[in-house]
Order: structure tokens, then sequence, then C-alpha cells
């Protein structure tokens, strides 16, 4: 994982504020949860926005982020409960755990975070490794679809959604500009802060790359690491995959 794209991810407080709510990939991991038997391992667990659901539906979890402020936040978190959640502060590239598993999931389009073909390769690998014979790979990742890659150079309104310790309404805009050569989306957020008159008291502006990657490739990557393909989904609610996806959901098993 490239070390100076974090910085979407600097501020936890924030990033919960903005993501923490949304968890459609819940039910879709529980189904499959239901499956398995043993200790289940969310890489790039961010704050434990999944992790910490998970574990209170009676699961054991390792939670793994390479991102120590993320893994403080859900430490802190979950400190509140008595969960059976190991956290884990690793590179999910170079992984190392002491324990294998049956099912391992990876969600929130991580799998963009990687932006080279070593660094995906290396991701695989661990996720192999890591794998018992026949356990199940759940991630998901945005579908680099003409719409989604094409995007404006310039400021795109994307949502609002009230701050709950200020109470301004906080106005979120984007600008992505979309390297073919490399298939990395440089996108900027900009967040603006307005108060209850309508004025912008503060603007914060974050940076993130994100690698795009086709389905004929992603095939051949999963298969090249010892994975193959079950099924591939649009969303969450296991829709059958179109040309008109907005994201690719996999589901791979360690052959």
């Amino acid at each position: 994982m490239v070390l100076n794209n974090f910085e979407e991810y600097d501020d936890p407080i924030l990033y919960d504020k903005e993501n923490e709510q949304f968890m459609p990939e819940l039910p879709f991991l529980l189904k499959w949860a239901s499956y398995t038997q043993g200790t289940i391992i969310d890489l790039a667990c961010g704050t434990g926005r999944l992790t910490i659901p998970m574990a209170k539906n009676g699961y054991k979890l390792i939670g793994v982020d390479i991102h120590v402020g993320m893994i403080k936040e859900a430490r802190k978190k979950a400190a509140h409960f008595d969960l059976p959640i190991e956290w884990v502060e690793q590179d999910c590239t170079t992984l190392k755990l002491t324990t294998k598993s049956n099912f391992i999931y990876s969600v929130g389009n991580s799998f963009q975070h990687f932006l080279t073909n070593q660094s995906q390769d290396d991701f695989f690998s661990s996720v192999h490794k890591h794998l018992e014979k026949g356990g199940v790979f759940i991630f998901g990742t945005r579908f680099p679809s003409v719409e989604e890659l094409l995007q404006p150079s310039t400021e795109e309104y994307w949502r609002t959604y009230t701050d709950s310790d200020t109470l301004y309404n906080v106005d979120l805009y984007t600008i992505s500009f979309y390297d073919s050569l490399n298939q990395i989306q440089q996108y900027t957020t900009i967040r603006k802060y307005k108060n209850s008159e309508g004025q912008i008291v503060d603007e914060k502006r974050t940076n993130i790359s994100l690698r795009y990657v086709f389905p004929k490739e992603m095939e051949r990557m999963v298969q090249d690491n010892g994975l193959e393909i079950v099924d591939v989904y649009q969303d969450w609610n296991e829709t059958p995959a179109t040309n008109d996806s907005y994201e690719l959901i996999y589901v791979c098993k360690k052959i």
C-alpha cells in the first residue's frame, strides 16, 4: 500500500461521521459468516465499521489496518463492548498473522488503495496465505465504467450531511482526474461547512488516489494468486453484475 495515500483517513472521527452509518455489506457478510467456523479476518478494517457489528453478532474477528489512527479509534470504540476482536496494525500486502481463517473479507473498496500490479499481487498473496483451503474471500471495488472514470475535473456536488458536533450542514464536492496509463483516479474531496444562515464558515480538502481494475484483468489476477471467482455481483444484495454496475462484489475461494 502506498504510504502517502492516507490523507482521507488522517481524521478517523471525520471518517466515522461520514461513513459509519452506512453498512450495506453487513447482511451479506453475516450470511457468509454463518457458513463458516473459526476466526474471521477483516482486512483494511479502518475504524471497525463492519468489524464491530460482525462481532456484535457473535463472531470472533481480527481487524487489520495499516493506519495507526484508524486502529486506535477502532480499539476505542470496541472498548465500550465486550467483543471478541483482535486489532492488528499491519500492511495487508505483507500480512503476518498467526491465524488462518475460513472467511476473509475487505470492504469499503479498500482494494483500490493498492495502486501497483506488485502491491495488488502481494495483497492477494497475503489473502491466499491466510485462507484455509476452500476458504472464502469477499471484496468489493468500484466498476471502471465510462461514467465512473470520466467524471468532471471541476467541482461536482456529491451530498450533504449534518455535522453531529457543530450541527453545521456539510456540503461535499469532488474533483477527479483519471490517469489512463496507470488506471488511477485522483480524487479531491471538498467539505464546505455552513452555519444556520447558510454561510460557509470552514472548508476542508483531502486527496486520495484509487486504482481501477477491469473485470477480465481481475479474473486473471485472482486466478494467478491461487483463488477462483465463485460469484460477481453489482451490489451487496447479490444483484448480477451488468455493464451499468457502479461496483463489483467478488466472492472467491481458495483453490
